[in-house]
């Protein structure tokens, strides 16, 4: 135990039932160490010291019942101090406090409390009010508890809060992660579409590239072949024979009309008819003028001398 920097007697040696008394022994820390191995002392006594703050393993004494504090310096108390839940007298008369933990409204079993003479919140010090009696100090640990616990809903109420504001932050960061994300897939597929249709035109463009590349390489091998076919006679027009026959046909058919008629005129009782006189009249001049012609008599006398 430190005593103004040195050692003192043991703890045990102050250690009268269940009360360790270490009031006025100059101390200017607690000497939780030694506190912890004395757990059957659930009353200590740590007044009129030079204490200006409580170390945080201090709320490890939960086996604490009465703890007296008064006349220090202390200026604030350990932010877990609602662990000590066993913790029923508290007495903080004198110290230079302003404001208590959130979690002191965890001391559930806390019956009596003494808050005079700090410089309190004027909030809190309305809620305290005075301590000049034992039901004026029951009054102020049941007033206070309820004023922490409010505090506490209160702040649990901000945190949670903040905390579905922090959520729905986070829903908003990922709804526009996954609409950046959908976007960008989005611009992907649209590139490359537009590179396979690139790729595409490409490809009809190379096609109808060499498909006119074979048409004129095939027209110049027509063009090479063309001469020497020129020098073949074309052949002569189909329609100019067809023609010639048919004034042949017609000629024969004029022909054989006549020399009918003839032999009809000749040969038959029509030979008496007018028209049969005509062709026979005919007939016979034509034969006496072919008869005067020279070439012609020459020839009837060859074939009258065979």
């Amino acid at each position: 135990m430190s005593r103004g920097g040195g050692k003192g007697p043991s703890l045990k040696d102050k250690l009268d039932g269940n009360e360790l008394d270490l009031s006025l022994c100059d101390l200017n820390e607690v000497p939780v160490r030694e506190l912890v191995s004395v757990r059957s002392a659930t009353i200590l006594d740590l007044s009129c010291n030079n204490l200006i703050s409580l170390p945080s393993d201090f709320c490890s004494l939960m086996h604490l019942v009465k703890l007296d504090l008064s006349k220090n310096r202390l200026q604030q108390l350990p932010l877990d101090f609602g662990r000590l839940v066993n913790l029923q007298h508290l007495d903080l008369l004198n110290n230079r406090l302003v404001t208590l933990p959130v979690s002191f409204a965890q001391l559930k079993n806390l019956k009596w409390l003494d808050l005079k003479d700090n410089p309190l919140d004027p909030v809190l010090a309305k809620v305290a009010g005075d301590c000049l009696d034992e039901k004026q100090c029951k009054q102020a640990a049941v007033k206070v508890l309820q004023h922490m616990k409010a505090i506490q809903s209160e702040q649990d109420r901000q945190r949670q809060r903040k905390l579905q504001a922090e959520r729905e932050m986070e829903k908003k960061r990922e709804a526009e992660q996954r609409a950046k994300e959908a976007q960008e897939r989005e611009l992907r597929k649209r590139e490359k579409a537009e590179e396979k249709e690139r790729r595409r035109r490409e490809y009809d463009a190379q096609k109808a590239a060499k498909q006119e590349m074979e048409k004129k390489t095939k027209k110049e091998n027509v063009q090479t072949r063309k001469p020497a076919s020129s020098s073949r006679p074309p052949p002569p027009p189909r329609h100019k024979h067809s023609w010639s026959r048919s004034v042949l046909r017609v000629l024969l058919f004029a022909l054989f009309c006549v020399l009918c008629t003839l032999a009809a005129c000749k040969l038959t009782e029509l030979r008496r008819q007018p028209l049969c006189i005509s062709v026979n009249t005919l007939y016979e001049d034509v034969l006496a003028a072919l008869q005067n012609h020279k070439t012609l008599q020459n020839l009837l006398q060859q074939n009258s001398q065979q």
